[in-house]
């Protein structure tokens, strides 16, 4: 052989080796990015799993011990939200693992199966639809045509259908008569608004959309053009207007049962309301009737009013004639409520623990300093021990929560006074060390001001077995309002205020009885124009209730 075919030979084989080399490096690129993306899609799948049990901790504490922290309803929300992240990123990884274990033929990386969310069984009630694929006619091995059917497999998907609209027409046939050729008609029926135009199930679903899901005329117009029905603003608010005056009556029914307890909780919050150059500062207040805590038999009910500002005269004006024991926060406010001389009687003031609470617990915050960048062992010793004494006396109420008010009390008497009284005498004794200016002094005023004219309101509780601890039930009725703001931003008018509180009151009252509100409204408002004003109060949502159940139960 020549030395020219010999060098031929060795580039040859050399090129063969650099090839080889090339090829085997490629491979345990591709394995070790498949092994990085399984590695990924593990630490995913995980960090879901670990949020979830997390979600599920939370709720399983909410549901045994209640809210026994300030922020443990923002902090489950929270939580789902990040699982509804880490979900998605988990499914994604997965899915990325699998291509790159599909794409390396030669390693031998493990595939990676992420465990798959928990899926309950579709609802009994859902209607199914069968879609059979098109079956062989021939044996697919030996081509014979002597098959015969021995089973079949069924794979359920779950699908949604865009809601549907229909028109009814609603005919009225006419006859003469041949003897005196006088015209027969069916009278026309009762509609929930003149002419009737618009049903009921069309009424209540854009009543409780823009109250109860917060969704402002002007996108429900536009969502409703786009499944091809031309609805306008004004004629989505003319809808409104005429299910406000159809439901008054009902909401005057709800108002009279709130107002006739010996016990309420009230709160207000603030709602934009659009003025000449920007907006103001009005205020949403509300009034609950819940008697759950000691067992009581009344149906809660919550009543809400609005007003442009916050004035002691709002108060005074909504509960005029009203008499009990009013739970709230210590808002001046109220102070005319419990004057002696106040006609029909003074109202008297039960303080909530709350928001006593909160206040120690903002200086006694370790993950809030965290937060803000501050140090985690910079909080008040003081305050955390004051939380510490006040847990105590929430954990006896939630032992008690739902038992008579005469047990409750003897409860009370026996393990509560005796925590509360040491609390009043180490808080006096703490206080005397601290200038004014001290931030737990501060809050050590608010539960005992200098003239000491709250604790009587704070400890009223103690005398009482109908009197709760605190002022949740008004703060939960509130909750949605909170969230309202950011979709509506504003209350367009005053008037547009009253037909707001007029709507939550409603709304608010029906989820209180666990009854959903836009099925209520519907019923309710096909069904009025055909009953006498005696059988009003079975429209009442805790009546309309047992009247459900009583036909589902026939």
């Amino acid at each position: 052989m020549s030395d020219t075919a010999l060098q031929i030979a060795e580039l040859r084989a050399a090129l063969a080796a650099q090839t080889a080399s090339a090829e085997a490096a490629q491979a345990r690129a591709q394995a070790a990015e498949a092994e990085l993306a399984r590695a990924h899609a593990l630490a995913s799948c995980t960090e879901a799993m670990i949020q979830e049990l997390k979600l599920e901790i939370a709720k399983l504490r909410r549901d045994k011990y209640g809210i026994s922290s300030e922020r443990r309803a923002r902090l489950i929300d929270q939580l789902e939200l990040q699982l509804e992240e880490l979900e998605a990123a988990a499914t994604e990884d997965a899915l990325a693992a699998e291509q790159a274990a599909q794409d390396d033929k030669t390693s031998t990386v493990r595939a990676f199966t992420r465990r798959k969310p928990v899926r309950k069984p579709f609802p009994e009630h859902l209607p199914r639809e069968r879609v059979v694929v098109e079956a062989p006619t021939t044996c697919t091995c030996c081509g014979s045509d002597r098959i015969v059917k021995m089973g079949e497999d069924i794979t359920e998907t779950l699908e949604v259908i865009p809601r549907q609209w229909k028109v009814i027409q609603t005919v009225r046939e006419k006859f003469t008569c041949r003897c005196c050729e006088k015209i027969s008609q069916p009278p026309a029926p009762f509609h929930t608004i003149p002419r009737g135009w618009a049903g009921p199930q069309l009424i209540a679903m854009v009543a409780f959309d823009k109250y109860g899901q917060h969704q402002p005329l002007n996108r429900q117009s536009e969502r409703i053009a786009r499944e091809g029905v031309d609805l306008s603003l004004s004629t989505l608010a003319d809808l409104i207007g005429h299910a406000c005056v159809a439901l008054a009556p009902i909401h005057e029914l709800i108002e009279q049962h709130v107002l006739a307890a010996a016990r309420l909780h009230g709160d207000d919050t603030t709602v934009p309301l659009l003025a000449r150059g920007g907006t103001k500062t009005a205020r949403l207040w509300t009034y609950v009737r819940d008697d759950g805590p000691w067992g009581g038999s009344a149906p809660p009910a919550a009543l809400f009013k609005f007003s442009r500002d916050r004035q002691m005269i709002h108060p005074n004006k909504h509960l005029a004639g009203w008499q009990g024991v009013l739970q709230a926060d210590a808002y001046s406010g109220y102070n005319d409520l419990y004057l002696a001389d106040r006609s029909p009687g003074p109202a008297r003031s039960a303080l909530c623990w709350s928001h006593a609470r909160r206040k120690f617990f903002e200086l006694a915050d370790i993950a809030g300093n965290v937060r803000k960048n501050k140090p985690a062992h910079d909080i008040s010793p003081v305050a955390l021990e004051a939380v510490k004494r006040i847990d105590a006396i929430f954990d006896i109420e939630r032992e008690i929560n739902g038992v008579d008010a005469d047990a409750r009390l003897a409860m009370r008497q026996a393990r509560s006074r005796p925590l509360v009284e040491e609390l009043h005498a180490w808080l006096l004794e703490e206080r005397a060390r601290m200038s004014k200016h001290n931030s737990v002094a501060k809050a050590i005023d608010y539960l005992m001001p200098p003239k000491g004219e709250r604790w009587d309101a704070f400890t009223a509780f103690l005398d009482e077995g109908r009197i709760c601890l605190t002022n949740n039930a008004a703060e939960r009725a509130l909750r949605g309002i909170a969230l309202g703001r950011k979709s509506w931003l504003f209350a367009g008018s005053e008037r547009g205020g009253e037909r707001a509180a007029f709507m939550y009151t409603l709304i608010v009252s029906c989820k209180m009885n666990n009854i959903d509100p836009q099925a209520w409204m519907a019923d309710v408002l096909a069904r009025m124009p055909d009953i006498t004003v005696s059988r009003l109060p079975e429209f009442l949502p805790w009546n309309w209730k047992a009247q459900q159940e009583a036909v589902k139960a026939a």
